[in-house]
């Protein structure tokens, strides 16, 4: 078995490098074959100037690097292509959430023979330090997922999630969005294809955090929405999805 890291990175000049170290540490932990594969999304800070320290600390990660923001979405899918292991492991290059829970993830893949498992704020023994704002906008989004989707998750959101490569090498062509409703094409699709997702605890601590989200709310709930109601119109109206080989 080995595990590739994909990490995307945009404007992260303050938690990338210890993002990267908090990651190598776990993964030398659980003595498991590994590549971590960092991802500059266009960032126009000095993000890439400390993804080439960590490097310097440690040889064996792969630096990838685009001038022109993309989003995260983008990021995830350019990266894959960059990666050989069999199971695939999306950590955020920031350090809100905790890149321990991949033992966690891993366990969960194997005990329920799950092919995708995700982080949620939403399961009983994940552990929130989480505004209630962002609660509540989190709240409301998956209430309309389940209602255009029906998709049997409590949270798309959470950057931590787990692949078996097979699932994204079949569902990475289907996915259009390349920002804010990556997460929720991405699922969409392998819940429509057959694949077994099961949710997994967090540990999240949003005491600091400086999201745009929280800076430009009101344009974020707008450009989710209507990414949304995009991937709503190419599953249930055009079928799409259903024919992408």
């Amino acid at each position: 078995m080995k595990v590739s890291v994909l990490m995307p990175a945009y404007n992260k000049e303050k938690t990338v490098f210890e993002s990267i170290k908090k990651m190598k540490g776990v993964l030398n932990d659980l003595n498991l074959d590994h590549e971590i594969i960092v991802v500059n999304d266009g960032s126009m800070d000095h993000t890439l100037d400390e993804m080439r320290r960590a490097k310097e600390i440690n040889n064996d990660i792969r630096l990838v690097h685009y001038d022109i923001n993309e989003g995260k979405g983008n990021a995830l899918k350019y990266g894959f292509k960059f990666s050989d292991g069999n199971l695939i492991y999306f950590q955020d290059a920031d350090t809100d959430l905790n890149p321990d829970k991949l033992k966690v993830f891993l366990r969960y893949m194997e005990e329920n023979n799950s092919d995708i498992v995700i982080g949620s704020k939403r399961h009983p023994k994940s552990n929130l330090i989480y505004p209630f704002k962002r609660k509540l906008l989190s709240k409301g989004y998956q209430m309309l997922v389940k209602i255009f989707f029906d998709l049997n998750v409590t949270d798309t959101q959470v950057g931590s999630k787990l692949f078996k490569r097979e699932v994204l090498e079949e569902v990475f062509p289907r996915v259009l969005v390349k920002r804010w409703a990556f997460d929720l094409e991405l699922l969409v699709n392998a819940h429509n294809l057959g694949y077994k997702i099961t949710e997994a605890p967090v540990d999240l601590n949003f005491a600091h955090f400086d999201s745009v989200i929280d800076r430009r709310v009101l344009g974020c709930i707008k450009n989710m929405f209507i990414d949304t109601c995009a991937i709503f119109y190419r599953d249930k109206i055009l079928n799409y999805y259903d024919r992408v080989n």
